[in-house]
């Protein structure tokens, strides 16, 4: 698959694994996000930042929506929204009861034609 132009705008998703805001960047955050595909850099300027603060600082997993740039061979988005999209993790972990009337684990793991 072909990647994005330079200054193509892309929508990325991916789970929090770094935050950085160097004292030399002058007020700009780095965040990298990661799925099953590797990695994304994701600057986010001063700006934006102040719009999306909550979602930057707390996010644990995120999406973002910005421009693909490349420069010295690294590539990165330069976000334009940021979105907190945690929610969709904590889902995972919910626990629910089968219910009445469902079958036995014992017989959901039950090969056809064998009992337990």
């Amino acid at each position: 698959m072909a990647e994005p132009p330079e200054g193509a705008r892309v929508t990325v998703a991916g789970l929090v694994i770094l935050r950085q805001r160097p004292g030399t960047a002058k007020g700009v955050i780095f965040v990298t996000l990661e799925d099953e595909t590797g990695v994304v850099n994701v600057i986010v300027w001063r700006k934006l930042y102040e719009r999306f603060r909550r979602a930057v600082i707390a996010g644990r997993l995120l999406r973002v929506t910005g421009r693909v740039q490349r420069e010295a061979g690294v590539i990165h988005v330069i976000a334009e929204e940021v979105e907190d999209i945690s929610a969709m993790l904590d889902s995972l972990l919910d626990v629910t009861d089968p219910g009445e009337g469902a079958a036995p684990p014992s017989v959901l793991l039950s090969a056809p034609g064998q009992s337990r």
